[in-house]
């Protein structure tokens, strides 16, 4: 593990709208929109990235995107369909075009979305990525608890013979950090992120497209518990409103939030489109934090960190 030290930054949970795809009439005008969608994108990190650096200087290094930000979910699509209208090659135009912003924005790029995978022709996987501000993606994390996509628990033995292990549970140890990907409700269960804090992480950028409410909802409970337990910062991004899924569009709205290590509430967006889920990620607080022989080294004590110490 790298231990070289991490200047203070700003991580930023961008609260955007998600346009579906769902209704598409053609594979060809579904990829059309998710290109329009990842040149919105570009532009909305880089209105933000200026703002902010009003209230805190040129410091904005990671941006966490929602959950399927690009085409929503399937809604009764069949798996074939699905494939052709919405999920990315891994290694096809829509994440180079990801990678461009990232480049374009200085900025170490989160998100989530559908993809296909040549060893398993037959799925679809849902993915959350990080790419570095080379514009190189560093981690593919396909989620694994799922009601509704497969996942790589599915198909465990071939998928541990083609990437073996720690594929399951990656983390990328980087210039402003160790980051890992947790993806939408898997922050309800503690051992996605216990896992992922054993391997090192140290930033839980988590992708998501939940309800919006005034109440303290699930979902945001875990992420302040998650962060707790695991001494780890999270930077949740949800969705301004899904349009076009035949549903109230406001539904999944809000919260976009910064919680810091010991689980306090940094930053958090009202409901629409928003830049205000920013906050400052202090990297060398949260190592010193991790070293203390104390009662609250809830980690240490459980030996979640006894990879990495």
């Amino acid at each position: 593990m790298n231990d070289k030290a991490v200047a203070p930054y700003a991580a930023l949970a961008l609260q955007m709208r998600c346009h579906a795809v769902n209704d598409a009439p053609t594979a060809a005008e579904a990829r059309a929109r998710i290109r329009a969608g990842i040149e919105r994108c570009n532009g909305l990190i880089r209105g933000s990235r200026q703002f902010i650096k009003t209230y805190s200087g040129d410091t904005t290094r990671l941006v966490v995107l929602p959950e399927y930000f690009l085409t929503g979910y399937p809604r009764g699509e069949d798996a074939a369909n699905w494939r052709a209208k919405a999920c990315l090659h891994p290694s096809g135009e829509e994440y180079r075009l990801l990678g461009e912003a990232a480049r374009e924005n200085g900025v170490f790029l989160s998100g989530n979305a559908y993809e296909t995978d040549e060893h398993f022709p037959e799925l679809h996987f849902q993915c959350s990525f990080i790419i570095d501000p080379a514009g190189k993606l560093i981690l593919r994390y396909r989620r694994q608890i799922s009601m509704f996509a497969p996942t790589p628990h599915d198909v465990l033995e071939r998928y541990l013979e083609v990437y073996g292990e720690d594929a399951l549970h990656p983390v990328a140890d980087t210039e402003i950090g160790r980051l890992a990907c947790v993806a939408s409700e898997e922050i309800l269960f503690p051992e996605i992120s216990t896992e992922l804090a054993r391997r090192g992480a140290e930033v839980l950028c988590h992708s998501s497209s939940e309800q919006g409410s005034p109440q303290l909802t699930p979902k945001n409970i875990a992420k302040r518990a998650r962060a707790f337990e695991n001494q780890t910062y999270v930077v949740s991004a949800n969705s301004a409103g899904i349009a076009g899924p035949g549903f109230p569009e406001e539904s999944t709205d809000g919260h976009s939030q910064v919680v810091d290590y010991k689980g306090r509430l940094l930053a958090e967006a009202a409901f629409g489109e928003s830049m205000c889920g920013f906050a400052e990620i202090d990297i060398a607080a949260l190592r010193r934090e991790r070293g203390k022989k104390a009662m609250l080294n809830l980690p240490a004590r459980r030996g979640v960190l006894d990879r990495n110490r």
